[in-house]
């Protein structure tokens, strides 16, 4: 009694395909679809942003930078003993 067999869910497709008919469950299958591939399309835009935005972030300060720069004040970092 605890497992469907291979049987039971063959009457209910056939009762399902009945109910509903091939048309309408076609549509309802090319409806999944799309929003499948609209939510795939909008993880990888989603992942795009954030690769952008990172690369819009405030990038390391270089000598090259700090030579041209006039304001720039260069001090050595040291370890308290």
């Amino acid at each position: 009694m605890g497992s469907f067999s291979i049987w039971h869910w063959l009457i209910v497709l056939v009762i399902v395909v009945l109910v509903f008919g091939t048309k309408k469950l076609k549509n309802i299958g090319a409806d999944l679809g799309g929003a499948v591939k609209g939510f795939k399309d909008g993880i990888k835009d989603g992942g795009a942003a954030s690769t952008e935005a990172t690369a819009a972030a405030p990038q390391q300060v270089t000598a090259a930078q700090t030579a041209a720069d006039p304001n720039t004040v260069d001090v050595q970092a040291t370890r308290k003993s």
